[in-house]
């Protein structure tokens, strides 16, 4: 209980003095932690999982190259289905 208090006094004594740089304080607190608790943080991560970090080069397919897709969809890869039900 004694934390609480000492924080609550800081708080109102840094409030009475300088409001604009405690409002800016929490809000630069905010921006550290929304993104971290925030619920888009899943669907995010698994956008960023799906998106290659180079693209591939199209090849043109002669028949004997087994391990070149003929189209980019046709790789194994993740599934984006959870995409469309958002």
């Amino acid at each position: 209980m004694a934390v609480i208090s000492k924080v609550a006094a800081f708080l109102k004594n840094a409030w009475n003095k300088e409001p604009v740089l405690t409002v800016s304080a929490g809000i630069g607190i905010l921006a550290v932690l929304l993104p971290i608790v925030s619920p888009y943080k899943k669907y995010a991560s698994m956008y960023n999982e799906a998106v290659p970090y180079t693209y591939p080069v199209p090849v043109r397919d002669d028949g004997n190259m087994p391990d070149i897709p003929s189209h980019p969809t046709d790789k194994i890869g993740p599934n984006l289905d959870w995409l469309k039900n958002l």
